[in-house]
């Protein structure tokens, strides 16, 4: 069965005892001030500002300041809460990627309050799938609340543009390779890339095409090595890929590497599909019509997921106040109110799907019967050090492209962070 159909009744009734009249009224007298901490900002911004709006609704006498730090897949933004962490000066609920990224760091550091007792209360365990549960905790707590789920591996198009320019969207990378050319010879750039983040975005998509999903899960494991000949073979593909990208790449934004793709200066981006909720709702563009998708390529029937979060930090100026927005994020209405126009789906199992666009109800069909895997560039496979570590990496293989040095230099770095056996 679907799991966004699958305990959907429990859910639902568990949804209704969450918001009875007593529990309203008192959290309608919380007052003060509420600090949410997150890098949703500019075209990312109104998902966001649509919940602290629900919040606002719902608690009049909090002023909620938004501190949203500029910069994709949160790079800035965790510098800033790194600072303000160790300082014992944390914001009172930020935004992380669920998985390891929070729990290899904060969690393990003693810095996050569990929360499985907020679970309980709102009757989260029903409403949130198991295996998500189990993402997001550990043997000793539930540690954050998931607001999203994203899909990583997606390649973006216009239609309209591959049918001017004779193509269709590569089921796989050979395939793109052999049409890559062509793109060439009408003066398209053949794939989008942006800056050095979304390097890493495109290679895990790449590796995952390349190695396999059982593959991709067991090198988490610590089950075989990065210098595995597969993980090579992963490496040298990606170089190949590579030579198919925009020069000025280290200076665009993911949107502005979107924007080529919009106005037919590249034939295609790999990109999560907080690009669908920019061509959507920031530039108003009709999913399935001004713009197309499908698995990037190699990874039809994979779905490799990123969930955004939030938490509650320990020692939270204003603890009531970060307990209601936690509540707002896991519920229904949060969810349904901020999803639709992120462009990524609600990890809810009784979301309105009829609030969604063809996009979001495509991901949410593939979210339903897909092998799930996680990203490892948005957090959920490796700690924030194995991440930090692979970004110097990458910087140092965008210069080389020496797959045999960088299959070696991941292994140190993933013993150095306890992922891989020495």
């Amino acid at each position: 069965m679907n799991r966004f159909l699958a305990k959907a009744a429990v859910a639902a009734a568990a949804f209704c005892l969450m918001i009875t009249a007593p529990a309203m009224a008192a959290q309608d007298k919380l007052g003060g001030t509420l600090e949410i901490f997150s890098w949703w900002a500019g075209d990312e911004g109104p998902a966001l500002e649509a919940m602290i709006k629900l919040y606002n609704k719902q608690h009049p006498g909090v002023s909620v300041e938004n501190a949203a730090v500029t910069g994709g897949s949160g790079i800035n933004a965790r510098a800033v809460l790194k600072t303000r962490m160790l300082g014992g000066n944390p914001p009172d609920s930020f935004q992380v990627h669920a998985g390891q990224e929070l729990i290899g760091t904060w969690v393990a550091s003693g810095r996050m309050e569990d929360l499985t007792f907020l679970y309980k209360q709102q009757g989260w365990m029903e409403a949130f799938p198991a295996d998500l549960i189990k993402l997001i905790g550990t043997e000793n707590g539930i540690w954050s609340v998931p607001v999203t789920v994203h899909r990583s591996n997606v390649m973006w198009f216009v239609p309209a543009n591959l049918k001017k320019w004779g193509i269709q969207a590569p089921a796989d990378w050979n395939e793109f390779l052999e049409i890559a050319p062509r793109l060439q010879e009408q003066g398209v750039v053949p794939l989008a890339l942006a800056t050095n983040w979304t390097a890493n975005h495109l290679w895990e998509s790449v590796a995952l095409a390349s190695m396999g999903a059982d593959r991709w899960d067991a090198l988490w494991r610590g089950e075989i090595p990065w210098t595995d000949p597969e993980v090579v073979k992963a490496w040298e593909l990606f170089g190949k890929v590579l030579q198919y990208t925009n020069d000025d790449a280290t200076s665009l934004s993911w949107q502005q590497a979107t924007d080529m793709v919009v106005d037919g200066r590249a034939a295609f981006n790999v990109m999560g599909d907080w690009a669908a909720g920019y061509m959507n709702t920031t530039l108003g563009m009709a999913p399935g019509k001004d713009f197309g998708w499908s698995a990037s390529p190699g990874t039809g029937g994979v779905f490799m997921f990123l969930s955004d979060s939030f938490g509650l930090p320990v020692g939270a100026a204003n603890r009531d106040n970060s307990l209601a927005w936690l509540a707002l994020v896991g519920s229904r209405s949060g969810s349904d109110a901020f999803n639709p126009l992120k462009g990524s789906i609600s990890p809810r199992l009784d979301t309105d799907l009829n609030l969604y666009n063809d996009y979001s109800k495509s991901a949410a069909g593939d979210w339903g019967r897909d092998r799930i895997v996680g990203s490892l560039a948005h957090g959920v496979t490796a700690n924030e050090g194995f991440m930090s570590d692979f970004a110097s990496v990458m910087e140092m293989y965008l210069k080389n492209r020496n797959a045999g040095q960088a299959a070696m230099a991941c292994h140190a770095i993933a013993v150095k962070n306890g992922i891989a056996r020495r």
